[in-house]
């Protein structure tokens, strides 16, 4: 049996993560309502840690640090004009850093995101936050294909059990590396947390 390979082994792209100091932050869809109810993501808190860890270190060396949100509208669990769709305060922006406002899972859809990483002339990213198999997925895929080298660190992300067309459910953890497999294939290098992106 032949070895396991990935496309971008095969593609002869990079297999290691380029240093934070070249890059811009991306944190996706930091929200609080993700830490409690029904969309409670597992093992979201030592996430939520990451990403601050994560988020100091960009501060440190000061390169662009983008928050995103996502708004589904007054009512729902992603109303930004309240508690539950706001960004946690672990990770919540400081005076500068910039929010942009989704509504779709790929965070490059209809918003500024492309044009304020344009003008600053990023083209490398690092991609954190939340749902892996959702708007991390959704949003590194919309990075990659607009020519962005992409960089997610694994504990960074959290997600949660999903149903399966069969009826059984797919346990958290299986989902999280499946989808962390996906992006690793081709559009993202993949390491396990921000500890492993040099400086």
């Amino acid at each position: 049996m032949s070895e396991t390979v990935t496309l971008r082994q095969l593609s002869g792209m990079p297999d290691q993560p380029a240093p934070l100091s070249q890059t811009a932050l991306i944190i996706v869809d930091a929200q609080n309502t993700y830490r409690s109810g029904p969309l409670e993501l597992n093992g979201v808190e030592p996430a939520l840690d990451e990403c601050a860890r994560l988020l100091a270190r960009a501060r440190a060396l000061a390169i662009p640090v983008i928050h995103i949100q996502h708004d589904a509208g007054p009512g729902s669990p992603y109303d930004i004009r309240s508690d539950i769709g706001a960004i946690a305060d672990k990770v919540a922006p400081r005076d500068g850093e910039p929010i942009v406002v989704k509504h779709y899972p790929n965070a490059f859809v209809g918003t500024e995101l492309d044009a304020r990483l344009k003008a600053l002339g990023v083209t490398r990213v690092v991609i954190a936050g939340f749902m892996t198999h959702m708007c991390i997925n959704s949003t590194t895929r919309g990075a990659f294909s607009l020519g962005y080298q992409v960089c997610v660190p694994a504990a960074a992300t959290a997600t949660r059990a999903l149903p399966a067309p069969d009826g059984s459910v797919i346990d958290a953890p299986t989902v999280q590396r499946v989808a962390l497999a996906a992006l690793a294939d081709l559009f993202a290098v993949v390491v396990a947390d921000s500890e492993a992106i040099p400086d």
